[in-house]
């Protein structure tokens, strides 16, 4: 019975000096994003996403991807998901994870991510949209009348220019 009570009283101090869950040491935890291993905050992603779900569109879980391109690739962050939206109205109507409708709707990617990064690498870095401005971009992208105030009309829905 000794035994039983002092080794119930190592178990009993035991328990007692761990700290409880709302202890100040599990508050003093970090909880920053970046302790979280969570991008901070962009206002950008918000925007983005208020405007895929608006729609429906299932590039709305693709927002991050977006922007990640647009900065890796010094693009408008509005620009790849107006295309999308024109396009294929934000993935609705995309084939073969085409969201851009991308070589006449031709292309196939990996992933939708996938199809994200090459056109977005391709707009950026090929001799036949790189140093261009927007106007130029969409131009080239396509130049039927009328389509590059289609997409600038959808990037001011996105949002203003926020950087």
């Amino acid at each position: 019975m000794r035994k039983l009570l002092s080794n119930g009283l190592a178990v009993f101090a035991g328990v007692v000096s761990m700290p409880n869950a709302g202890s100040h040491a599990e508050s003093a935890k970090p909880t920053t994003a970046e302790h979280r291993n969570e991008a901070p905050k962009d206002r950008r992603l918000a925007f983005l996403r208020a405007f895929f779900e608006h729609g429906n569109c299932p590039a709305a879980k693709l927002s991050p991807i977006f922007l990640e391109v647009a900065d890796r690739y010094s693009l408008d962050w509005r620009l790849l998901p107006s295309l999308s939206y024109v396009e294929t109205s934000g993935g609705k109507a995309a084939r073969n994870n085409n969201i851009f409708g991308w070589d006449s709707g031709k292309a196939a990617f990996s992933s939708a991510a996938a199809g994200i990064r090459a056109v977005a690498g391709y707009l950026s870095q090929s001799a036949l949209y790189r140093n261009k401005d927007v106007d130029g971009i969409l131009h080239t992208y396509n130049r039927r009348a009328g389509y590059g105030q289609r997409v600038k009309d959808v990037m001011r829905q996105i949002a203003p220019a926020v950087d």
